[in-house]
């Protein structure tokens, strides 16, 4: 596991916390603005930034998130230049707290994955999500990132079976991300009652942090969720506070569910 990610799991739990991995989408509203409400997370207690590369064709991302994407479309927020602009920036104001781009297989692949991996490393990138990359198929990405010193991060679907995830899950880098619920990103005002139970048989088999995600806005479901993981994922809660309301509303929500994560 990258140390910037061991890290931060490390000193949330030195603190007595789960870790917050807190989304927000490049770009959105523009390349300049993102980076305020990237700063406004880490104010309010994220551990983890997750850097959000808009696509065309979002398929993991529910409303809230797809009209995001579509907004940083409209600001230019192309791979290339969140990484050359947003990235090194959010960089200089949150110097301690490891950043992951969360993005689509395409949008790597159209850029070339070494030159992907090489130049994320550089910006400071210490992981990447691609949900819609399966495990049968990320063996030439995973030998690149390795490579590279970047963590391919790998999903567990709600519909995968135990078998297959305890495999995913002892092959880890950085983080599992276990998702919650089935379906696409977005606030659920209940969780299902089945997620403990699957996310124990996770944390069971892997050898690194395992974090759950889609579906968490409340600090009361990240303290729930937080017994049976090592952190909890939120982004549409954050992104559409962040576009209603502004960076410091986001920054309040986060310190919310941050306070939800203490053991």
């Amino acid at each position: 596991m990258s140390g910037e990610l061991a890290a931060a799991f490390e000193k949330a739990k030195a603190r007595g916390e789960g870790a917050l991995v807190a989304y927000a989408m490049a770009g959105d509203p523009d390349l300049a603005r993102s980076v305020e409400v990237f700063a406004a997370l880490v104010e309010g207690g994220a551990d983890i930034l997750e850097i959000g590369v808009a696509f065309s064709d979002p398929i993991a991302d529910g409303p809230v998130i797809q009209a995001a994407s579509e907004r940083a479309l409209k600001a230019g927020a192309t791979l290339q230049r969140v990484l050359d602009e947003v990235v090194p920036a959010v960089r200089k104001r949150c110097p301690q707290t490891p950043l992951v781009v969360m993005t689509y297989v395409n949008i790597i692949m159209a850029m070339g994955e070494e030159r992907y991996a090489k130049l994320a490393r550089e910006r400071g990138i210490s992981g990447t999500i691609l949900p819609d990359l399966p495990p049968e198929e990320s063996e030439s990405l995973r030998r690149t990132f390795d490579a590279a010193g970047i963590e391919l991060i790998p999903l567990c679907a709600p519909t995968t079976p135990p078998a297959r995830a305890e495999a995913i899950a002892r092959d880890g880098r950085g983080f599992v991300y276990c998702v919650s619920v089935s379906g696409v990103t977005g606030m659920r005002a209940e969780l299902p009652k089945d997620l403990s139970s699957r996310l124990d048989l996770v944390r069971r088999a892997s050898k690194v942090p395992i974090v759950a995600g889609f579906g968490i806005s409340t600090a009361e479901q990240a303290r729930v969720i937080g017994a049976h993981a090592d952190g909890v994922v939120v982004g549409s809660a954050l992104v559409r506070t962040a576009h209603a309301e502004g960076p410091a509303a986001a920054k309040q929500l986060c310190a919310e569910i941050k306070r939800g994560l203490k053991r």
